[in-house]
This record gives C-alpha cells, structure tokens and sequence, in this order.
C-alpha cells in the first residue's frame, strides 16, 4: 500500500513498546494500520518528513507531544448508557444496598476508569439522581478518569451533539439538559446538577492514582480488552485494593476476570463484587 510516510515494522514495533510503556495498552500486529493513519495526521501537522523525526521527537521527553501522542492512540467509543443493563442494574439493586449500607454516612462514591467524553458518568449521574431524591441529603460523588486530555476536557464542559443524545428518551434529555439556541442551535449542556456530580481528571491506570481505599462501584467497561493478561491482573488486584470489601466493579461485555482475578465474584453480565 502507497503510503505518504515510510512506516515500517520496526517504526511500529518502537511505538507499540511506548504504548505499553505509558498507556499499558498491548497493541497487537493488526493495529499497524490504525497507528499509521492516527500518528500521521501529527506528522502533517508538526511539519515533519518521516516516523524517525518523530520518534527522535518523542525520545527527547517533550511532555506536550507525548500527550499527543497519547491523545492520538487511545481509542475514545462510547455512548450514552451504552450496555443499559448495568445501569439498570446500578439503580434497582446497587444503589439501593449501598444506601443500606452507608446509611450511617450517607455517602457513596462511584469511579467511571475510562470515562472517555463523558457519556458514562453522565449516565452514572442520571442513574443516582433518579434513584436517590436529593431530599434524602445523600453525599454521592464520581470521579470521571482518561487517559486521553481532550476528551477529559470534553466531558467537563458537559456539551453534546444533538447526534449524541438521540438514543436518550425525550423525558430524560428534557429533565438533565438545557438546548442551546443561537450559535448553540444543534448541541446540548448536560445541567448542573449532574455536573457538580461529577469531579474530571486526566488519570493514566499505570501510574499513581488519587483515589481512596473505600469506594463502593469501579466502572471500567471496554478498557482491559487493550492490556495483556498480566497488566489486566494487576489492574484488577489494585481495583480490588481500593473497593469496600463488597464494592462493584463493572466491566465491558467482551472482559472477563476468568483466570485473572480470584478477588472478585461474578453476579452476572459483566457485574462483579468484590470478595471480603
């Protein structure tokens, strides 16, 4: 295939060690074409000639640019209460435990790991308002973590395309979201309800995390399908740190902890609970 840079295997393989280096994230050969076309797009932009000048780029420790690169590689799909069974189980069975549990402290404390443009803890927000009246003074915060700047920025700002919010009955979209007019005509603001819900961070897996032992529910949905079995183990093990001894952890419809984690106990449908 005619390409407009020279990209060989050994430019791959050399970006494919960083990958796993700073994101964890295990590229497989398959992905080659994927890397190409997202990285060349920042040649084109950097003015560069070729991978070399920029990997050369990349190994001089420009903290910009490897969050570029960073940005350019991860992979951002998502979707309002995409695979709507968690959420519905959230509301009808975790929810109410939790306010069971806690009810001493009133407080609960959700992490969306991977929380992409938003949609999830936009989704988690709407699920705890709904369950929990804000006349029963519930604490209930969550914590919106990506590796990825620019969609942090995104889910901050709380702004969508009309595009985006289509699947969302009308009820829902009216009750959580203020329509733009003017300029704004065609996008949505998630309400301010839902956003003092939520606290954004630009959070790497790998590295530290400023998160509390005593969390009561990890969202980290079609995140672990990118990592090799052995960082998965020791995501799950630092999860299974953190959580209350019978906290939920959540994850994608194609992730397993089958062989990997023996500290969490399936419920069913990708939901499972953390073993005391």
């Amino acid at each position: 295939m005619s390409r407009e840079f020279e990209f060989t295997d050994k430019h791959f393989q050399q970006i494919r060690k960083l990958v796993l280096e700073h994101t964890g994230i295990h590229l497989s050969d398959i992905k080659m074409d994927m890397v190409y076309s997202r990285l060349a797009r920042r040649l084109r932009q950097l003015h560069l000639n070729s991978f070399t000048d920029y990997l050369e780029l990349l190994a001089q420790g420009d903290d910009g640019e490897l969050g570029n690169f960073v940005n350019s590689i991860t992979t951002n799909l998502t979707s309002f209460f995409r695979e709507q069974h968690h959420f519905e189980y959230l509301k009808a069975t975790v929810l109410p435990q939790l306010m069971r549990l806690n009810a001493a402290s009133k407080t609960i404390r959700i992490w969306s790991a991977g929380c992409s443009s938003g949609e999830e803890p936009y989704s988690l927000a709407i699920t705890v308002k709904e369950a929990i009246p804000d006349k029963l003074g519930w604490d209930v915060r969550i914590l919106a973590t990506d590796l990825d700047t620019n969609v942090i920025a995104t889910g901050s700002e709380g702004v969508y395309t009309l595009e985006r919010v289509n699947g969302l009955p009308p009820a829902v979209l009216k009750r959580w979201f203020y329509r733009g007019t003017g300029e704004r005509a065609g996008l949505v603001k998630a309400s301010s309800a839902l956003r003092d819900l939520i606290i954004f961070k630009q959070l790497n897996l790998m590295g530290d995390w400023p998160v509390k032992a005593g969390v009561d529910v990890i969202f980290c949905r079609n995140v672990v399908i990118y990592f090799d079995k052995d960082t998965q183990r020791r995501l799950f093990h630092r999860y299974a740190d953190i959580l209350r001894s019978d906290g939920y952890l959540f994850v994608g419809h194609s992730e397993t902890l089958y062989k990997v984690s023996e500290r969490f106990r399936l419920l069913g449908k990708t939901v499972y609970q953390r073993m005391a």
